[in-house]
């Protein structure tokens, strides 16, 4: 499989035009032969209704493209390496290719082609334009960037498998000899630092996948479909007949899907590379969405607010979120049609219940910030109330990130090491627009899934005495948010998530979500989020643990015994009963299992693939609040009100009873 992605990959690999030439004349015209081979309204629909459609908008366009590439009318994996290329040609060559000469110019996705832009005050939705040199960098329908070149088990699309070529362990395998529930705690964090965590990846990642057509809530099935009615990117995760918890129900498979390939700009070829749904930076699309549409429906048209649901007006507090009523089963276990959750920017607004507060809180200081601006501006109208508010809140939310968030989990060695430190006054004119803020793969795809060491096995709610009341499972409350119509809760978990300690950052993981991520009503076993994360980082082609931690300057490990200081040595024992080589452990899995730095939550492979991914997100950010000298800069005065945001700020603000919170809740 060749596939063609929407913008500029890796960062590594610059290509040589010599090399381009004897490319170009070896293959070039076997490529154009085959494509215009076949009749171009072949493209328009599949054997599995892909529909592609012009005027359908980016994303039907790289679903629809991806899919077809895919597809061996175009070229097959084993036609291509007839050719015998090597890994350097196929990343570094193929790329290089001028497909303009074939049928692909006649379906390129023209969005990605040429976007013509102006600078201004507010970014767009989409990204698009946030660079004006690169507009499409940073956008949404970005292909993930990578730090180091991918490995697939056959150099173009297979998902990774042991470097002896035999398969790697099954990724349940890993998950319950690994990652085993130990429930330890660690005194270092809060669990708003998961609430906060897990509110920025949502604004960071969201892998295009396809998924079941009907309520659009879970993978497409695969596990269940016999092998001619499969979707083309199933690749089960599946579980072995001995398996200490599946087996007593008989579950043999778990549905899940690969992420689409992306087309590459103007529909270059190259291996396989999934796309972002979301945007590269931290703009706050968890609140506002990533379409103009979607924008709108969220907004009241008046005062530049955003819609809210008065539940509780009668009790003098403060509203909900709006309820989610088209396709309300998406993202969402509801116990009957009479009960419905939450809308928000991001679609996953209800994957767990204290995220739902997280939304909450954010769009209420994006109404908060929107009544003050009108009543010091009454001239202004709805449009510019709510830019202006938008513009506050994301400057907040970078704030916050980066001055409260990133030195608990990085620390400040790593912080001052990879520039993410902020300013204390004045400007800082650090924007380089020579750096993609496109999403790396390692991050999206493991590093930045480190929050799942974290999570606890239930959720407490605390009293505005700081006293606990209760708890409840969290995988009771995966999409199931109806907690928060009860009066007075949502400040309740507001007090959890800043008095309850969260799980350590190590390699147990609580049976919450490796037996019951995403249970049914009534059923007694769900997903495994630890075989997901694996299953994940293997179909993206990402290199395993070893590889970078080359990159990031750390020590190779030819045996596993070179691992010992590390991690632990138990951990490693485990590692050798079930891997051949140390260079085939899986990135996720031995990121968590490190030892953290000193001062730091994180170990050192992570700490450095997630202090790369927000150094990118603030040198490669036009819209960055701290910049001076652009039409969406912030005056010193603004500059040094926004420096005063605190999330213990927000959270007094955005609630009914809360009177006293920790200067720093994470």
């Amino acid at each position: 499989m060749i596939t063609a992605p929407c913008t500029s990959p890796a960062l590594v690999a610059r290509q040589r035009t010599t090399t381009a030439s004897i490319y170009s004349k070896e293959i070039l015209p076997t490529l154009s032969e085959i494509f215009n081979l076949y009749d171009l309204g072949q493209l328009y629909q599949s054997d599995t209704k892909l529909i592609l459609l012009k005027g359908k908008g980016a994303s039907h366009w790289c679903k629809g493209v991806s899919h077809w590439f895919s597809k061996p009318v175009i070229l097959n994996v084993s036609y291509f390496n007839s050719y015998g290329l090597t890994y350097e040609e196929i990343e570094k060559g193929l790329p290089l290719i001028d497909t303009s000469r074939t049928l692909i110019r006649e379906v390129c996705p023209p969005v990605f082609s040429h976007v013509e832009c102006r600078a201004g005050k507010y970014r767009r939705l989409d990204g698009l334009c946030n660079n004006l040199r690169h507009p499409t960098w940073g956008a949404t329908m970005a292909p993930f960037q990578r730090l180091i070149g991918p490995l697939f088990a056959d150099g173009i699309n297979a998902p990774r498998i042991a470097h002896s070529g035999r398969d790697l362990p099954l990724s349940r395998v890993v998950s319950r000899t690994m990652h085993p529930d130990d429930g330890f705690h660690d005194h270092a964090g809060t669990v708003m630092v998961i609430a906060w965590g897990q509110f920025m990846d949502h604004d960071y990642t969201l892998t295009g996948t396809p998924l079941d057509p009907v309520n659009r809530n879970d993978p497409e099935e695969c596990c269940k479909r016999p092998l001619h009615l499969k979707h083309p990117y199933c690749n089960e995760i599946l579980i072995p007949d001995d398996d200490y918890f599946y087996r007593l129900f008989g579950v043999k498979c778990i549905d899940f899907v690969r992420g689409f390939p992306s087309p590459r700009p103007g529909c270059k070829l190259g291996s396989r590379n999934p796309f972002n749904t979301l945007t590269g930076v931290i703009d706050g699309n968890t609140v506002y969405g990533v379409t103009e549409k979607f924008a709108r429906k969220l907004r009241t048209g008046y005062g530049g607010l955003l819609r809210m649901n008065p539940v509780f007006k009668e009790y003098g507090l403060k509203d909900l979120l709006p309820l989610k009523l088209d396709i309300p089963d998406e993202g969402c276990t509801r116990p009957n049609k009479n009960m419905y959750c939450f809308e928000a920017g991001e679609i996953r607004v209800n994957e767990q219940l204290v995220l739902t507060v997280m939304h909450t809180l954010m769009a209420r200081e994006h109404n908060r910030v929107a009544a003050a601006l009108a009543h010091v501006n009454p001239h202004w109208d709805d449009e510019t109330l709510f830019q202006e508010a938008r513009r506050i809140n994301i400057a907040e939310i970078q704030h916050i990130t980066y001055n409260e968030f990133l030195p608990i989990l990085l620390g400040k060695d790593v912080m001052e090491k990879f520039g993410l430190v902020l300013e204390k006054e004045g400007y800082w004119d650090g924007y380089d627009p020579e750096v993609n803020p496109d999403v790396i793969a390692s991050f999206a795809a493991a590093a930045y899934r480190f929050g799942h060491s974290l999570l606890p096995t239930a959720v407490e709610r605390w009293s505005k005495a700081h006293k606990f009341i209760a708890s409840k499972r969290l995988s009771d409350l995966i999409r199931r948010p109806y907690d928060l119509y009860r009066a007075g809760v949502l400040d309740e978990y507001v007090m959890g998530l800043m008095n309850q300690v969260a799980q350590a950052m190590d390699d147990s993981i609580t049976q919450e979500v490796t037996n019951h991520l995403f249970k049914k009503v009534g059923a007694r076993f769900g997903m495994d989020l630890v075989s997901f994360n694996m299953q994940r980082g293997r179909e993206f082609g990402l290199p395993g643990y070893m590889e970078f931690r080359k990159f990031c300057g750390l020590s190779d490990a030819n045996t596993f015994q070179d691992l010992f200081g590390s991690m632990p040595n138990e951990t490693v024992r485990k590692y050798e009963s079930i891997f051949e080589h140390p260079i085939d452990v899986d990135l996720w899995s031995g990121g968590v299992s490190e030892r953290p730095l000193p001062g730091s939550m994180l170990g050192p492979t992570f700490a450095c693939i997630i202090a790369t991914q927000f150094s990118y997100s603030r040198r490669g950010d036009r819209f960055w609040f701290e910049l001076p000298n652009q039409p969406s800069s912030f005056t010193p005065e603004q500059m040094a009100e926004i420096r005063k945001s605190r999330l213990a700020r927000v959270i007094c603000d955005n609630t009914d009873i809360i009177d006293t919170v920790q200067l720093y809740p994470m």
